[in-house]
């Protein structure tokens, strides 16, 4: 990961918001803090057990999540790969030992192999490991490990080593176990300028915490269905890896030591299972096709697809052909890359990314009506895959059918009220439909979601100034507006 080129402006900014104290704390590499300084921050106070509570975790998680959407380079925005993610990951938390804590999965555009998980139940994936997984049992091994750590809570324990640590020494712990999971020395000083004294925590992960997430993801697999041998044969992998390639194939190593011991728990386990053959999703290649559709020059990945398939040299002929239809898009050569999708439908017996990428070949070709006709049967047939919800409501706006988009993503705020995606759609259909102050008003909650309270206030002060608004949506901008002017009070007294 890349977070260590990042470090200092994320501490800033999560200080900022999670400490009353901190203006002159410098964290990043070459940065400490003093006894003094330290006395200064905000205590939790004593809490029973030895955890970091579930709820002040989860805010953690959450700020820190928010900093990577906004600053992170590598953050991977990309609908098809994250619902894969979130549908794989779901699957597998929903036979973990809390299946009700809550996981989202994201991923970062980066070559090394690597998955963490953040506090609060934020999972990254790097697309290195996507990559490197030769099958979906392998790469669902790897998820089940980290689900296994947030249960179990050992982020919150290496985070909470005392019953009296500052929220802004967590947090700089929290990044600096990020950092760590490419670069240990950065990682290092970034934890080492976010320690107050009460702290002293590993960035890696303790071999019982290791243990334990092995026993726990082992079990999880076979209980969602998958191969139970593919997290041995990932592991052992990943060590001969490390033999070869030490500082670029082992970023997942560093913070995950990997012992012979832990190679040999996992294969006992194996003992008496016997041979199971668990076929991949479809899903599970068009990602990586994707994947690999999206790396260099567009015309390279034509010829890298053209070659596949010419040769009969693929593991999946659907997927080659989604990825030469995806390469083709990246180069806008919008004929053959419907004529490549196409072909790839006419061979599948459906899947939500082929769906999307034909809808928006269509749209490309100036074919609005097709490809929001093909958006909608699409939802129907997959109604919980999220990549289709926002690439239709895009489609709306694209089409400029403002009153349907208005209305659809109204619809799905109900039941995703915290979804930024689809405030900002709103936003596009109410601009769209020249309400501006209702504009105004939508990009006030993606500004509030973010964490940004000053720009949803004035966001809401433009929306007033607007004058278009009727009395009903007046006197809900006012509200709005008197309840985030006390929430940046409470934001300032802190500060101060």
């Amino acid at each position: 990961m890349r977070y260590h080129s990042t470090a200092m402006p994320l501490l800033i900014s999560l200080r900022r918001r999670l400490t009353a104290s901190v203006l002159s704390l410098v964290l990043g590499a070459g940065g400490a803090i003093s006894p003094a300084v330290a006395h200064e921050l905000p205590e939790l106070g004593d809490v029973a057990g030895e955890e970091l509570p579930l709820m002040l975790e989860k805010k953690i998680g959450q700020q820190i999540m928010q900093e990577i959407r906004q600053r992170e380079i590598s953050y991977l925005d990309d609908y098809d790969v994250e619902a894969y993610l979130n549908q794989l990951g779901g699957r597998l938390a929903g036979f973990s030992k809390d299946p009700g804590f809550g996981f989202e999965f994201f991923a970062l555009n980066d070559p090394s192999i690597n998955a963490f998980a953040m506090p609060g139940g934020y999972i990254g994936v790097h697309t290195g490991l996507l990559l490197a997984a030769q099958s979906e049992s392998e790469l669902a091994g790897v998820l089940a490990h980290e689900i296994s750590h947030v249960t179990q809570r050992h982020i919150a324990r290496q985070l909470y080593q005392s019953k009296r640590v500052s929220i802004a020494s967590m947090v700089g712990m929290a990044l600096g176990l990020l950092a760590a999971s490419s670069n240990p020395q950065a990682g290092a000083a970034a934890v080492a300028a976010s320690q107050a004294g009460a702290i002293s925590a590993q960035l890696a992960y303790s071999r019982d915490f290791e243990r334990e997430s092995d026993r726990l993801g082992f079990e999880m697999l076979g209980r969602a269905g998958f191969d139970q041998h593919g997290m041995a044969l990932f592991f052992e992998r990943l060590r001969q890896a490390s033999r070869l390639y030490e500082n670029n194939a082992t970023a997942y190593l560093r913070t995950h030591p990997l012992t012979s011991e832990r190679i040999a728990d996992m294969q006992n386990r194996e003992t008496g299972l016997g041979y199971r053959q668990v076929p991949d999703s479809l899903e599970f290649h068009l990602v990586r096709a994707k994947l690999r559709a999206l790396q260099g020059r567009p015309d390279d990945a034509v010829k890298l697809f053209s070659s596949q398939l010419a040769e009969r040299k693929f593991t999946n002929e659907i997927a080659a052909r989604y990825g030469l239809a995806y390469a083709q898009f990246r180069a806008r050569n919008w004929a053959a890359a419907q004529e490549a999708i196409d072909a790839a439908r006419a061979l599948s017996k459906g899947a939500a990314s082929l769906e999307r990428l034909a809808a928006e070949v269509r749209l490309a070709q100036g074919k609005a009506d097709e490809g929001v006709r093909i958006y909608r049967s699409a939802m129907e047939r997959y109604p919980l895959n999220r990549a289709l919800v926002y690439g239709y409501a895009d489609a709306l706006l694209q089409s400029r059918q403002f009153d349907t988009a208005l209305r659809f993503s109204e619809e799905q705020l109900r039941v995703q009220p915290f979804d930024i995606r689809l405030h900002r759609q709103r936003a596009g259909a109410y601009a769209g439909l020249g309400k501006n102050a209702m504009q105004h008003r939508a990009l006030a909650e993606v500004f509030a979601l973010q964490g940004q309270t000053a720009g949803a206030i004035g966001q809401l002060e433009l929306a007033i100034k607007a004058g278009d608004a009727n009395f009903y949506e007046m006197s809900a901008i006012d509200a709005r507006l008197r309840e985030l002017k006390i929430r940046r009070l409470e934001e300032l007294k802190d500060k101060n």
